[in-house]
């Protein structure tokens, strides 16, 4: 039985706020233009009802290998801003501009020349380095520098000053005059002529340069067997194991009437020197080190002049080559000796030994190494 039929009717609400409403028991339709009240948001902080929060969004992971990536972009960019910086600083000449060369051969050879040239000192300088007053150009050291194609050991090779030589227009007199009478261009036509050797590259230094290089890596150890006391060249050192300034390393190149052997010692100092000069500048210590290597930098690319074709990386793997000679892994010595002689002029001059000097350059020529027996001499 229903509730209608015991009852009656259910009884009716009252009409809230109106008759104009919707009312369930009467029917009929809503108010025209009224949607019913969406129902208020949940409070912040609870997530609404019915719904289970989802898991955090996961974090994104830094991209490791992205980032050392660019660190490593924006390293050789930087590395590649100052090779070619310090290669505008070089200064420039056509060293090997000549008629005549040699015929061109395997491996790379350097002519490495010291000048005693005081362009760019003032009066300080000069008196510091006892450099004096005189003008233009000298040399004071030439050396060839063969690198080999096939990874051999490269050779370093004194040619002294006072040898005694064809000059090309000026007949026989010593090697150096080729530098007096027509600079690098003259100098480089002089040795190739001579020697039968090609020169591939030339670098000079004078003598600001040279100590400022010196003085850049921190100063240079030398082992003396006796003292030097040599009074032109203004350098006093100790027997013993010591570590060179600038002025001092250079005065020991320099150092010619104290010694003994006379200009073959000192072709003999300068390669010793040299070698410890390339050691120090080629060590960890320097390399790592940039207060001594951007000094070392810039100090070779402003003092170093060289052919108009050659450039810093050229500089670089000729240090690595030097890095060689000086560790033992390379090959150090001078023109094979004939025995003393007199110039036109009375002077005293050097003068090779023949053969040997000609198996020697030959060797060179073809790439090939040095005959043990010209090394023993």
């Amino acid at each position: 039985m229903s509730d209608w039929s015991a009852g009656g009717p259910p009884r009716r609400r009252p009409p809230q706020g109106g008759d104009d409403r919707y009312d369930y028991y009467r029917g009929g339709r809503p108010p025209q233009g009224r949607r019913p009240a969406p129902p208020p948001p949940p409070p912040p902080g609870r997530p609404p009802q019915g719904r289970r929060p989802g898991p955090p969004p996961p974090r994104r992971r830094p991209r490791w290998g992205r980032r050392i990536g660019i660190a490593l972009l924006v390293v050789v960019v930087l590395l590649g801003a100052l090779v070619f910086y310090f290669d505008s600083m070089l200064q420039r000449t056509a060293a090997l501009d000549f008629q005549g060369q040699a015929a061109d051969s395997a491996g790379s050879n350097w002519l490495l020349v010291g000048s005693d040239s005081r362009e760019g000192l003032d009066e300080a300088q000069r008196e510091e380095l006892s450099a004096g007053d005189a003008g233009g150009r000298r040399t004071d050291s030439m050396m060839i520098v063969h690198i080999p194609s096939g990874g051999g050991q490269p050779a370093l090779i004194s040619l002294p000053r006072d040898s005694y030589v064809s000059i090309p227009g000026h007949g026989k007199t010593k090697l150096n005059s080729a530098f007096s009478f027509g600079g690098p261009q003259l100098l480089s036509q002089t040795i190739e002529q001579n020697t039968g050797v090609h020169i591939d590259h030339y670098a000079e230094i004078g003598f600001g340069g040279f100590a400022d290089l010196v003085d850049a890596v921190g100063g240079v150890d030398i082992c003396l067997d006796k003292p030097m006391d040599d009074n032109m060249a203004n350098v006093h050192l100790p027997q013993g194991c010591q570590e060179l300034d600038g002025p001092q390393a250079l005065g020991f190149v320099r150092a010619r009437y104290s010694l003994d052997g006379g200009d073959l010692e000192r072709a003999e100092n300068q390669r010793k020197l040299l070698g410890a000069l390339v050691d120090k500048g080629t060590s960890p210590a320097t390399l790592i080190n940039p207060f001594r290597l951007f000094p070392l930098a810039s100090g070779a690319s402003k003092t170093f002049l060289v052919n108009d074709s050659d450039h810093i990386w050229h500089l670089m793997s000729l240090a690595l080559a030097m890095g060689d000679v000086s560790s033992g892994q390379g090959i150090t010595t001078q023109v094979p000796f004939g025995r003393f002689g007199r110039d036109s002029n009375g002077g005293s001059v050097i003068v090779w030994d023949k053969d040997k000097a000609s198996r020697m350059f030959e060797a060179i020529t073809n790439d090939q190494p040095i005959p043990q027996d010209l090394l023993d001499q």
